[in-house]
């Protein structure tokens, strides 16, 4: 059987949409700590879209748009489950966000891989997790 080759090649982006703009653009810029590389007002839309990047050169799109709907359950709901960043240290980047005020879970050891993970919500309630991986550390 020939081996089949994907056509895909990494993660560029993910989407979301916020109920407050400025608090949710605070929450990824200074506490996460994602750098911004644009930012546009959408007047036909009146909706923000603000780009960030991760060291990677992954992508995060923030989203306001007026009267969006909640979300509708929690991560356990069909689609979309949650969103996970690779850290160097999941006690220093817990450490890091409970000082900014961010509830974040205990810290759980992966079974299949023997890896430190945890979980915190943004601004609203999108679950998102810190998984451990072999890399040292590089922010403050």
């Amino acid at each position: 059987m020939r081996e089949l080759k994907t056509m895909l090649l990494a993660l560029h982006h993910v989407a979301i949409i916020c109920s407050n703009y400025e608090r949710s653009k605070h929450f990824y810029t200074d506490v996460l700590g994602l750098r911004m590389i644009g930012e546009n007002y959408r007047p036909d839309r009146e909706s923000w879209k603000l780009d960030m990047a991760l060291p990677d050169g992954t992508q995060i799109e923030l989203f306001s748009f007026p009267d969006a709907p909640r979300r509708a359950s929690r991560p356990e709901a069909q689609g979309l489950r949650h969103l996970a960043f690779a850290t160097a240290d999941v006690e220093a980047a817990k450490a890091h966000l409970e000082a900014r005020d961010v509830s974040v879970e205990a810290v759980r050891i992966d079974p299949y891989t023997g890896r430190k993970f945890t979980f915190f919500p943004d601004p609203d309630g999108l679950p998102l997790e810190l998984y451990e991986v072999n890399q040292t550390a590089s922010w403050s």
